[in-house]
């Protein structure tokens, strides 16, 4: 296990099996592992809070380091789960619909797998 996480509340709180395995990072910066060094690179509920030119790189990272790929993102199907979104959401600078988030996968090369979590 190897991860790392821009929250330094969270890394502060992590627990003591993870936490030598955590370190601090923002996603959109290069990853310090080599291509394909990780079997599973996994992201949830984290790209939402990156501004679309450090979404396309910190995509990009998870393409070049891991052999598979999952991320879980933040979107919406109609007006009134936007709305439930971004009042959750306080630090999401990708407002996606599932379409949108479909589109920049393509345009980012993502090749992983994906899934979508929606606010009711």
């Amino acid at each position: 296990i190897m991860g790392f996480d821009v929250s330094k509340y969270g890394l502060e709180r992590n627990t003591d099996i993870t936490k030598p395995y955590v370190y601090y990072q923002k996603a959109q910066d290069p990853f310090k592992y080599k291509d394909k060094e990780i079997d599973l690179a996994i992201s949830l509920n984290v790209l939402h809070n990156l501004r679309i030119f450090d979404l396309k790189k910190a995509l990009s990272e998870i393409n070049r380091v891991g052999k598979q790929a999952y991320i879980v993102v933040e979107s919406y199907r109609n007006v009134h789960e936007l709305f439930n979104l971004q009042c959750w959401a306080t630090t999401c600078e990708s407002f996606f619909d599932v379409d949108e988030w479909i589109y920049l996968f393509g345009e980012f090369g993502y090749v992983g797998d994906y899934e979508f979590i929606f606010f009711e």
